[in-house]
């Protein structure tokens, strides 16, 4: 397995919005605040389902979340390792929101190291795995909370001040 070197990122600052903000096509707005928004967004969605059933959907999203490179081949057999691994994470994440977020924490490393191999989730777009690694680590604070449903706190919320 070949990883990318600081001195080829140097070469192909495209590899890396870090060494090189500008080349990320839409600025701050669509790298960086879209994905942290679809991950809330997801977050509410998710808030839709009662439990258990909000945990073990989610644990199947983390399963997706494992294959969602299989198509590229971008990283060879590591590809299969990968969703083996985050296949059983998953299994684990049935019964458990911990292994939840660490799914996601795992698939956000992954999502790293395709950003940095030029390897994007979405093979037309280019920052698609950078996003994908900012948006996966809110959804992963949200699963080591406990997956809560966030509608519900809101409701207590607006009862308790309409109370007072």
């Amino acid at each position: 397995m070949h990883l990318t070197s600081v001195a080829e990122i140097r070469r192909r600052p495209a590899l890396s919005p870090l060494l090189a903000p500008t080349t990320a096509p839409y600025g701050p707005l669509v790298t960086v605040i879209a994905p942290i928004a679809i991950g809330l967004l997801y977050v509410v969605l998710s808030s839709l389902l009662p439990e258990p059933h909000r945990r073990r959907f989610n644990a199947i999203m983390v399963a997706g979340a494992g294959a969602a490179y299989l198509s590229g081949g971008g990283l060879g057999i590591a590809e299969f390792a990968f969703t083996a691994l985050l296949t059983w994470v998953a299994f684990r994440g049935l019964e458990s929101w911990t292994f939840i977020g660490i799914g996601w924490l795992l698939h956000t490393a992954w999502d790293v190291v395709h950003h940095l191999r030029g390897e994007p989730i979405v093979p037309f777009a280019e920052h698609s795995s950078l996003g994908c690694a900012i948006c996966d680590p809110v959804i992963a604070v949200w699963a080591f909370m406990g997956g809560p449903s966030v509608i519900d706190a809101v409701r207590s919320r607006v009862r308790r001040r309409s109370r007072a």
